[in-house]
């Protein structure tokens, strides 16, 4: 059983990467978010910081890039190359509308023939491993098996798929029939994205699609940790675990952003964490209103300390 990590923009930067790998086991592949080249041609100074091989010394990190440009892939690609990673992941599947508006991400989806074009050079010149992570389409599930069609026929190292169009964005449940298309016709190896926030989601996805080589877990896994340990065997999550990578987490933010912007990031990994405690309401109130950092922390010791973890901890999607 292979876990990845997916690529949250704003969440699993290479701070929280290290410190994931340190505190747990079970993940195979940690998916950097992606970077976007422009026609300038250079890395942002964030994009420096998430790719580089010191930041990521001794993970299994794959870049993504996020394009619609051939030439501009392929500088990142070769760019990617000369810091010594050996695959790089095409991002098809970011609903955001900044990006969309663009036609990339999601947006690519929309224009088949321009999407063709754009694979038919990239794979004729990359100087690196692809892999493809990929909606079902833009509007319509319907457009699905004209996009399988297309994407059968390039060497990608794996296709991710999550199963929902750019218009669903993350609501509703994933088309599993339209995952049952491409494990049918699909012959590169393919890995299911959606919806993974406990260890029986896991299991059923392995168990229906035995062809599945690998699961992206995202949401599921920022508020449990420790849930791709648990699927490979290892200790599941416990309150002292959770502390331990809290804080982690906090000093290694700490050494690079002031106290605010501290609080406003751990903030954000912390509503998703807190869904895996019972009677968590109050703690996570107190915890989004602490103004400063003595009554941030004392909050999330609140929660991490006096809050009982639930017997299946597992992330409930925000109402």
């Amino acid at each position: 059983m292979s876990i990845y990590f997916a690529p949250m923009e704003g969440i699993t930067d290479s701070v929280y990467r290290r410190a994931h790998h340190a505190c747990f086991s079970g993940v195979d592949k940690y998916f950097i978010p992606f970077i976007s080249p422009t026609i300038h041609l250079v890395l942002s100074g964030r994009e420096k910081t998430s790719v580089s091989p010191e930041e990521n010394a001794g993970l299994p990190c794959i870049p993504q890039v996020l394009t619609k440009n051939t030439d501009h892939f392929l500088w990142a690609a070769r760019t990617l190359a000369d810091l010594g990673y050996e695959e790089v992941n095409l991002n098809l599947g970011c609903p955001s509308g900044t990006v969309t508006a663009k036609g990339k991400g999601a947006g690519f989806l929309r224009d088949r023939n321009a999407l063709r074009a754009f694979l038919d050079d990239t794979f004729s010149r990359t100087p690196i491993s692809i892999s493809i992570k990929t909606r079902i389409g833009y509007e319509s599930p319907e457009e699905w098996e004209a996009l399988v069609d297309i994407l059968s026929i390039y060497p990608a190292s794996e296709i991710i798929i999550h199963p929902r169009t750019r218009q669903e964005f993350y609501s509703g449940t994933p088309h599993k029939e339209a995952y049952a298309l491409a494990a049918e016709r699909l012959k590169q190896p393919i890995v299911y994205n959606g919806n993974l926030f406990s260890m029986q989601d896991c299991r059923d996805i392995f168990a229906n699609f035995p062809g599945t080589h690998a699961l992206m877990l995202g949401r599921g896994l920022v508020a449990n940790p420790a849930l791709a340990q648990a699927l490979t065997g290892g200790a599941p999550l416990t309150n002292a675990t959770f502390i331990r990578f809290h804080d982690m987490l906090y000093d290694g933010y700490s050494q690079r952003f002031s106290k605010a912007i501290v609080m406003g990031k751990m903030r954000e990994i912390t509503k998703y964490m807190a869904t895996c405690f019972v009677d968590y309401e109050k703690p996570w109130k107190a915890i989004r209103k602490a103004q400063n950092e003595t009554t941030y922390l004392a909050a999330t010791r609140t929660l991490f300390t006096e809050c009982a973890l639930a017997e299946d901890p597992v992330f409930i999607p925000f109402s």
